[in-house]
């Protein structure tokens, strides 16, 4: 199941959007298979051009994007956060991710080291790491989860209403289906009236014909009166065919409305 089968995916971008330009952090939704579902926000030369520009530090990116569960420092050195995407089951669907802000004024030094370590000019990661926003702990928390709340609750309405949408498609399909054995039945109701009425007359001919034959047709005359029950049994049967299904098809139709 992928969130872009039931989401609005124009109003998911808004909402990620307004959030990344309101709290000033980076940020990106992904799938359950690591693949993005949105654009991203925010997202710094540090981060993009430096970090994850060297084949190490991509590496390391990558494994903090799988692994990292809520705010966390990044092995590079910046604040991240990782928000699943979940279905009131418990069913998750992608995730939330990004940060890539300071949690204090940043210590050059160690980054020069960490620049070093992944094969970075040192000089273009420190000018890089000049512009990276710096927000407190609980402030990136605080924005986090506002974001994973807005963003899960977004999708689980969504889902949520895509089922019921497709209830009520399947229970229109249904109540259409049974319009139409409705109208079957009442084909076939009709057809066994007009056997009743035959026999009925077959069972009046017959009686005829045993009281023409007197003592020899005596025998005859039973199962003529059999055949006569029969045909009333059927009439009796045919008529509260009829009347159920005048009550089912006005509650279909209604329903059809």
């Amino acid at each position: 199941m992928k969130i872009q089968d039931f989401c609005d995916m124009k109003k998911f971008e808004e909402i990620m959007q307004n959030w990344a330009e309101s709290t000033g952090l980076a940020t990106v939704a992904v799938g359950e298979d690591g693949q993005y579902i949105s654009e991203c926000y925010n997202f710094t030369d540090f981060c993009i051009k430096l970090t994850r520009g060297s084949a190490e530090g991509c590496r390391r990116c990558e494994k903090n994007d799988r692994e990292g569960n809520g705010v966390y420092a990044c092995h590079a050195g910046l604040m991240d956060f990782g928000i699943p995407i979940t279905l009131d089951d418990g069913t998750v669907l992608g995730s939330v991710i990004g940060g890539q802000v300071l949690p204090e004024s940043p210590d050059e030094e160690r980054f020069r080291a960490t620049a070093r370590e992944l094969g970075i000019d040192e000089d273009r990661y420190i000018d890089a790491l000049h512009r990276v926003n710096v927000k407190t702990r609980k402030q990136i928390e605080a924005s986090a989860n506002l974001l994973g709340d807005v963003i899960n609750m977004f999708v689980r309405a969504s889902y949520a209403t895509s089922q019921n949408s497709s209830i009520v498609n399947r229970l229109q399909e249904g109540i259409n289906k049974a319009a139409e054995q409705i109208v079957l039945a009442n084909e076939n109701t009709h057809q066994i009236e007009a056997f009743s009425n035959r026999q009925k007359i077959l069972a009046l001919n017959a009686s005829i014909e045993a009281a023409r034959s007197g003592e020899a047709g005596r025998g005859f005359a039973v199962v003529a009166q059999e055949v006569q029950k029969l045909a009333q049994g059927m009439a009796v049967t045919s008529v509260n065919i009829k009347n159920a299904l005048r009550e089912v098809t006005d509650t279909i139709m209604q329903l059809k409305q």
